[in-house]
């Protein structure tokens, strides 16, 4: 099949299960911020965020490995899945004996085992999930990725409107979903036939040398994108924290769109690398130059109706979490070019770099946090270092890549671009007068900028699919 027919065909399917689970969730905000308090929302975001963090470790990362290595035609995928699932139940027996320390901390003390199902649900649902993505069966991950959604909402409406179980209750939803989709894709793909118990562990050494930088790298992206909630949970209070949690799920769209077609994209990525190197380079080049510029024209939508994006979706005392909308926007629009020259490391198999350059990104942010989030600029000082980092992250990557992967980065639109949202951004944070005629001519000059990019891939995918 015609690679651009099949990055189409890909992003289409993953779009059916990811995009449409996520975007009812979105829609769920509304119900979350009329039964939870900022600071119980924020407790929840906390619990949720800290078992994310926890993930990486018990697992070994290796869920990464399974998804990369299953995919290689001179590997047994029989002694892949089966090592990912060896790893993952040594390192579940792990943590069930040192989650007890947990209770240390007094803002989780009465829901360390919450923590604990959510991180061991996430990890065996992410192995069976990433296997079936590897294998091919796009479709069935798309389906599974949508009946996960609607247990969660399901049990969302039952545990907070009907039984009222707050925290508990919005935590329990997830890992129940989780739970459900795993043993729904054990049986839909009788996954015990992909167990063997004389797995070829010349596979453990290559899968672990690939997936253990990844944890750290891992973590230092989960620095960069969530230390931010803790520290101004800190510093400033879960009240605040609670409002900036809400704001986050506004530029999450943008994560969203991204997060499909990333999907799709790893796929054809590593598949597309075994053929001709030049064309390879070529397709990368025209990828990027399509993504990019969909990335900041959504990013400036975003911006713009951020303010009736809060109004509609939260309830009325969390109306002050668009002042943190746009320059979060412009974060998740980085996090996602980001996103995309990973795909190089993913591609190589260069989880050091990758752990280089996310180290890079945590540590900026953490040195951002501390300085502004104390200073006069609050909260909003928490976005402003979010987006610097990925920022930066961002700069460094599209030179380093480029040693393995030379395809066209664009640089002059892409400064253009960032120019643009910026002023953009401005002009909405301090409703400089004309601010509303600045958003409408912002969005036509990056539509402008980026025509020939647009329209260009869109003539690739229309011409693929006509070829027979």
């Amino acid at each position: 099949m015609n690679k651009y027919k099949t990055l189409l065909s890909n992003t289409l399917l993953i779009s059916l299960g990811t995009f449409t689970s996520k975007l009812l969730v979105f829609f769920m905000v509304r119900f979350y911020t009329g039964y939870l308090t900022p600071s119980d929302y924020s407790t929840a975001d906390l619990i949720a965020q800290t078992a994310n963090l926890l993930f990486p470790i018990i697992s070994m990362g290796i869920t990464d490995g399974v998804f990369r290595f299953a995919m290689d035609s001179t590997v047994n995928r029989s002694s892949v899945f089966t090592t990912g699932a060896l790893t993952i139940f040594s390192g579940s027996l792990l943590f069930l004996i040192i989650a007890p320390l947990l209770s240390l901390s007094y803002d989780f003390k009465s829901y360390v085992w919450l923590i604990v199902v959510y991180t061991l649900a996430a990890a065996f649902h992410a192995l069976c999930s990433q296997y079936i993505r590897a294998i091919g069966k796009t479709l069935l991950f798309a389906v599974q990725g949508i009946i996960n959604t609607c247990l969660v909402i399901i049990l969302n409406i039952i545990f907070l409107a009907g039984f009222d179980l707050g925290i508990t209750g919005y935590v329990l939803s997830v890992v129940l979903a989780d739970a459900l989709c795993t043993l729904f894709l054990i049986f839909k793909e009788r996954l015990w036939n992909a167990i063997t118990l004389k797995p070829d562990f010349s596979v453990l050494k290559p899968m672990l040398l690939y997936s253990i930088p990844l944890i750290p790298s891992t973590i230092f992206w989960w620095i960069t994108s969530v230390s931010d909630r803790y520290m101004v949970s800190w510093m400033i209070g879960s009240q605040a924290n609670g409002i900036y949690t809400v704001s986050y799920k506004i530029p999450t769209l943008l994560i969203l769109l991204s997060g499909v077609f990333m999907k799709a994209w790893q796929f054809s990525a590593v598949t597309e690398a075994e053929g001709d190197s030049q064309e390879h380079v070529k397709f990368y080049s025209r990828v990027w130059g399509s993504f990019q510029a969909f990335m900041f024209l959504a990013g400036s939508v975003v911006i713009a109706f951020s303010k009736l994006a809060i109004k509609l979706l939260a309830a009325d005392e969390y109306y002050s979490a668009w002042k943190y909308v746009p320059v979060l926007s412009m974060a998740m629009v980085f996090t996602a070019f980001v996103s995309f020259t990973g795909t190089v490391y993913v591609v190589n198999k260069k989880s050091g770099l990758s752990f280089a350059t996310s180290f890079l990104g945590a540590a900026s942010n953490i040195l951002l946090n501390v300085i502004l989030i104390p200073s006069p600029l609050g909260v909003q000082g928490a976005a402003i270092a979010t987006v610097a980092s990925y920022m930066l992250v961002f700069v460094v990557r599209s030179v380093n890549v480029k040693k393995y992967i030379p395809f066209k980065l664009y640089s002059g639109q892409v400064v253009l671009n960032t120019l643009v949202i910026i002023l953009q951004t401005v002009f909405m944070l301090f409703e400089i007068k004309g601010w509303i005629l600045v958003q409408v001519l912002c969005i036509g000059a990056l539509a402008a900028i980026n025509y020939k990019f647009l329209i260009g891939f869109l003539n690739k995918i229309l011409n693929s699919i006509k070829k027979k």
